[in-house]
């Protein structure tokens, strides 16, 4: 399966980092979440990649492009018709992208239908561009296609706003800085579609996913939860990104140190 991450915002609540780069491109623990989200799909066997791309489309293209030149060593003849050598595999190296410039100002669903002509297999992978997350692959495409639906959601706890104290009597035991809430569900992001979600959207730049063709398919009961109740975070902003960028520092990310893995 293709594994489509919708890049194109233009990340306005996180300003401070996206005035110069989209917001996937925002990094935590010295890479781009975006590689992140990569990382993780990948580690379950999903290395074929469709960005679509919008706000500062170029910057994404050029930092994969570039990747291999400043992650390697290698050997230049200065003729134009000879090629590279590279003396070092990257770990990236068996992961294919393709880049779909879905305009600036569009939706989701319009950028989403716009990718439509990437996607060769008849169910394919779907998450944003700002978020993270423990959630097993392999559980939640089994899920799909078990359930037979067009569309199945990862269905998380929201984190808490604030951080939370467990006291005996005035002496704190337990402080958590960001728990998941207890009871309650959102949209977590990590799809997985059957192609005919595609009858569903059109390349009009006001065709939303969420409040548009996801609220449709629900109604005819083709929407599929996955519930998965273990790490997720979104990157909305910049607490948020520091966050992040501690769980990477101190390894104790989830996403990374999941022995569910490949």
């Amino acid at each position: 399966m293709e594994v489509v991450i919708l890049c194109g915002g233009k990340g306005t609540r996180l300003s401070e980092e996206t005035v110069t780069r989209p917001k996937p491109m925002v990094e935590i623990g010295g890479k781009p979440i975006l590689w992140h989200i990569m990382k993780h799909y990948s580690n379950y066997g999903y290395k074929k990649f469709v960005l679509a791309l919008g706000y500062k489309a170029n910057y994404i293209k050029e930092y994969f492009y570039n990747l291999r030149i400043s992650g390697s060593d290698f050997t230049i003849k200065m003729d134009p018709d000879a090629s590279p050598v590279f003396y070092n595999l990257l770990p990236e190296s068996d992961w294919e992208i393709t880049f779909v410039d879905t305009g600036e100002d569009t939706l989701k669903g319009a950028r989403v239908k716009k990718i439509e002509k990437h996607i060769q297999s008849d169910n394919f992978l779907l998450t944003y561009g700002d978020g993270i997350s423990d959630v097993d692959i392999s559980k939640l495409v089994d899920f799909h296609l078990k359930n037979k639906k067009i569309a199945t959601v990862t269905a998380v706890h929201p984190p808490s706003r604030f951080g939370e104290m467990e006291l005996d009597g005035e002496v704190v035991v337990n402080f958590q800085e960001k728990p998941q809430m207890a009871s309650g569900y959102i949209n977590g992001g990590f799809f997985v579609f059957n192609k005919q979600i595609m009858n569903y959207l059109s390349v009009d730049e006001d065709c939303d996913l969420e409040f548009g063709a996801l609220q449709q398919i629900s109604e005819e009961k083709q929407l599929q939860a996955f519930i998965h109740n273990d790490f997720w975070q979104c990157m909305d902003n910049v607490r948020e990104r520091d966050y992040l960028d501690n769980l990477v520092k101190k390894n104790k990310a989830p996403w990374l140190n999941n022995k569910n893995v490949l």
